[in-house]
């Protein structure tokens, strides 16, 4: 089954940072179902809550969860450093070579 990870609340500053861009076009990047990273675009309808977590509302109908957000138009979002971490993660294994 695929699911997202429990919601964990995300700083007030990011409310700010969404509140700059309503109804102006976005581009977000964010974790979807699985971890999987997904894109979305379109204008930046709101911020909607539920007993799943608070999302995004862009008018092509897509729904990014704020806690799962790593960028939106460039500035990093609450999920930023996880994707950091997860980007650079192979740069700290040995590749298959011995020392």
């Amino acid at each position: 089954m695929k699911t997202l990870e429990k919601y964990l609340p995300v700083t007030p500053d990011f409310f700010d940072v969404a509140e700059v861009f309503l109804q102006k076009k976005v581009r977000v990047i964010y974790f979807g179902v699985d971890n999987a990273l997904e894109e979305s675009a379109g204008n930046l309808k709101g911020i909607a809550k539920n007993s799943e977590g608070e999302f995004l509302e862009i008018a092509n109908a897509d729904h990014p969860r704020l806690d799962r957000i790593i960028t939106i138009n460039g500035k990093p979002g609450p999920a930023y450093d996880e994707y950091d971490a997860y980007a650079n993660a192979c740069l700290s294994c040995k590749a298959g070579y011995d020392e």
